[in-house]
């Protein structure tokens, strides 16, 4: 029945961001937008080429985020792990750095040359996917995880370093460039990108999906799940490929999205109460795509204008948070 409520949550939302933006339009003129029997282009564009995949990808990335937080606190059975904590958003941050302050916006690639956001896009990935390759290749070498926890944040200091030298040198433009991308923002996917997305997304949702019987192994710890046969090594690589996969793409497309990752698992705890990821794991995308729809919705209320998402996922995420420690004392 929980599943019932909170898909039908997610529906609802989902429908209610086509129809609340920060320009009223009448609710006959998006369904009209919505049935392409509207005439007015500009109210196409604004239903079609920007609400619509800003739902889709608020949807997707919410629940991306969020089954990479619950797979990343059960690997180290933290519940104040999150998806940044092994460095792989800050290896993002690096390559948007690299791409919007040392190389002007623009890539070039053999004889391929991007700008604009595709650069931004391939930067972000980039940096994200050679961080992603380096923790895998250091798992095969640390046997603990709190070591490779303390590796993730050694490589988080290291690109905040090299990412304040870029500022530092780098044009008024180019810094204020790169600090509205780290605000987050579900709107920077357009129609013809969001096949793409939604594709890389899907797979590390089904990859996750076919690691909820070694997560319920490890919650009873490493010596416990050697014992039913789970090859730890391996299922390490693939929760950090898993992980890498969906903290890239969201962080590479909507930039670093702050709380999501962290507190929805919680959030799925508390309403389901059951650690057993069979159940865990499919609540934490829905509950994740739906904060992340509520998180866009009031982003762009008409009385807020449009406000970037990180000003928004705390509201939510804090009192989260907050309630774990104190209840965990």
């Amino acid at each position: 029945m929980k599943f019932f409520w909170i898909i039908l949550s997610v529906i609802c939302l989902l429908i209610a961001s086509l129809f609340i933006g920060a320009v009223h339009i009448e609710p006959g003129q998006v369904l009209d937008a919505l049935l392409r029997k509207g005439e007015d282009d500009a109210i196409n564009f604004i239903i079609l080429g920007s609400r619509f995949p800003q739902a889709m990808t608020a949807l997707l990335a919410g629940a991306a985020l969020a089954v990479s937080g619950l797979m990343m606190q059960t690997m180290f059975r933290n519940p104040l792990a999150g998806p940044s904590i092994l460095g792989i958003s800050s290896g993002a941050n690096l390559g948007v750095a690299l791409v919007m302050l040392l190389m002007g916006s623009s890539v070039t690639i053999g004889s391929l040359a991007f700008s604009g956001y595709v650069s931004i896009i391939i930067g972000a990935f980039a940096g994200s996917i050679l961080i992603m390759g380096l923790l895998i290749l250091l798992s095969t070498v640390l046997r603990n995880d709190l070591m490779l926890i303390i590796t993730g944040v050694l490589i988080g200091y290291l690109t905040s370093s090299i990412i304040t030298l870029l500022n530092y040198s780098a044009s008024a433009h180019g810094v204020q460039s790169y600090i509205m991308w780290g605000m987050g923002t579900f709107n920077s996917v357009s129609l013809n990108q969001l096949p793409v997305f939604a594709i890389i997304v899907v797979i590390g949702l089904v990859l996750s999906l076919i690691l909820v019987k070694p997560l319920n192994a490890l919650l009873l710890g490493d010596d416990y799940a050697r014992s039913l046969g789970i090859p730890i090594k391996t299922v390490r690589n693939l929760l950090l490929l898993a992980t890498g996969i969906l903290t890239a793409v969201t962080t590479a497309f909507c930039g670093p999205v702050a709380f999501i990752g962290l507190a929805v698992p919680h959030i799925a705890r508390m309403i389901w109460r059951t650690d057993n990821h069979r159940v865990l794991m499919p609540a934490t995308m829905l509950v994740g795509s739906a904060v992340a729809l509520l998180c866009c919705i009031i982003s762009v209320l008409p009385s807020a204008g449009i406000a970037p998402i990180n000003a928004v996922t705390p509201l939510i995420g804090v009192p989260v948070i907050l309630y774990v420690v104190i209840r965990r004392r």
